[in-house]
């Protein structure tokens, strides 16, 4: 292991029997829990020379090493892109975020994202806890999914959302069309979401790695029992919570060709789901605020045509 670059710590009587994210995080004080999970969950640590999970207990005899990780060279540029600003103060910047416009840079999507254009309009003035490629994010919605996302300008605004977002008291509602009759007139989906097992792009309920998932819904119109307009309430926020947990009762949102049939008659780009309202309290003024987008047109006409 010396010839590894960076740095193994032993992890002795006061390190046994602790999780191995909390012995790291005990030895390297400097460093998130979210970053040092990330380097786990990279393979950029090891105990006795292997990889191991977050969750591993740690004896007194290993050795935890870990690897120096190089600062990424990517570079995410300023872009001089339109933004729909909702709210702005020194704290938070609330945006309405358009379809096919992705939240933050990924592999095949370095430009045109929303942080591309929050880097132009911030002036660089975002937080930085999620690193270089997701600065000011706090909480992202899908490339197709429309609606309301908050951002933050520094550090300290973004450890209180994310604490609100932690503790589900953040106040998340999605407007939707799905296919077939919702049966009930509310309900709600408790399945536990996880990667799924067979395709690593997708998300699966009750999955072996799933983490727990509450969504409620009401419907708001029924549409010639082909098709549901409803609202949903988001309890928790797991990665295509909303799409996963309505295909597994039988209605699937529109326009997901993913989670619901490969063809939509309709000519769609991407699911038909809009994040309507975003609640929270403010982090500097400790005031409950809300903010709500409209519908945007494509949906506003399809459920005039439904």
């Amino acid at each position: 292991m010396e010839n590894m670059p960076g740095n193994s710590y032993l992890a002795g009587e006061d390190g046994a029997g602790m999780r191995l994210d909390s012995f790291l995080a005990s030895v390297l004080p400097g460093k998130s829990r979210s970053y040092i999970q990330k380097q786990i969950k990279d393979g950029n640590i090891l105990v006795n020379g292997k990889t191991a999970k977050a969750s591993y207990k740690t004896s007194s005899s290993d050795i935890v090493h870990v690897y120096e990780v190089p600062a990424t060279e990517l570079e995410i540029k300023p872009e001089n892109l339109p933004l729909d600003i909702i709210y702005e103060d020194s704290d938070i910047i609330v945006i309405n975020k358009p379809k096919r416009m992705v939240v933050h840079p990924a592999p095949g999507h370095y430009s045109g994202t929303v942080v591309n254009a929050l880097l132009y309009h911030c002036k660089g003035s975002l937080s930085g806890i999620n690193g270089v490629m997701r600065p000011g994010i706090v909480h992202r919605i899908d490339q197709d999914t429309t609606g309301v996302i908050v951002a933050c300008k520094n550090d300290i605004s973004h450890n209180c959302l994310a604490a609100q977002l932690k503790e589900h008291s953040i106040t998340r509602t999605y407007h939707a069309i799905v296919h077939n009759h919702v049966k009930e007139q509310e309900g709600t989906v408790r399945a536990a979401i996880g990667r799924h097992p067979a395709d690593r792009k997708k998300m699966s309920v009750n999955a072996r790695n799933g983490k727990e998932a509450v969504t409620h819904y009401k419907v708001l119109d029924n549409l010639d029992n082909r098709y549901t307009y409803i609202k949903c309430f988001l309890e928790t926020g797991r990665t295509h919570q909303i799409r996963v947990h309505m295909a597994s009762i039988g209605n699937p949102v529109l326009g997901d060709s993913v989670y619901g049939p490969a063809k939509c008659p309709f000519n769609l780009e991407g699911q038909t789901l809009h994040a309507k309202t975003l609640g929270f309290i403010h982090p500097s003024t400790k005031k409950y605020m809300e903010f709500e987008a409209p519908l945007p047109d494509y949906f506003k006409k399809l459920l005039e045509v439904l």
